[in-house]
């Protein structure tokens, strides 16, 4: 068993965000002393593994959670169930990239249409070119 601040440690994460996972209900101690500390099991680690991985490639709280619900139910549900989430997730990332970039093209058109020197801002082209919205 793995108190809050040693689990957390093995993840070098705070105690906090352990306590934030529970309090979202993706996380939850198996178990609490005598004195009232959460207490982790082995299984509670491999949950916290998951949910971390499954952080660390994107996903929100809701879609973690809406993968653990596969993940805890294997035998009930099917690869597709878990391909439709990423697929879903791979989309939403694809349209912010090209978003990303539109914002990119913008922003580079404005600072190359701009000098730079210590003319007035009276004459500044980036500012015309916001106040136009020629952008």
């Amino acid at each position: 068993m793995y108190k809050v601040g040693e689990l957390a440690a093995l993840f070098n994460i705070s105690a906090d965000t352990l306590r934030f996972y529970e309090k979202n209900g993706i996380l939850k101690a198996s178990d609490r002393s005598s004195s009232g500390y959460r207490l982790y099991t082995e299984a509670d680690k491999d949950r916290l593994d998951f949910i971390l991985n499954a952080k660390s490639a994107g996903f929100t709280l809701g879609e973690i959670s809406e993968l653990l619900v596969i993940e805890v139910n294997k035998d009930q549900r099917t690869c597709r169930d878990t391909k439709v989430l990423i697929d879903h997730k791979l989309s939403h990332v694809q349209e912010k990239i090209q978003e990303l970039q539109r914002i990119e093209k913008a922003l580079k058109s404005l600072s190359d249409s701009c000098v730079g020197d210590s003319t007035s801002a009276l004459y500044c082209t980036i500012l015309e070119s916001l106040e136009s919205k020629k952008i």
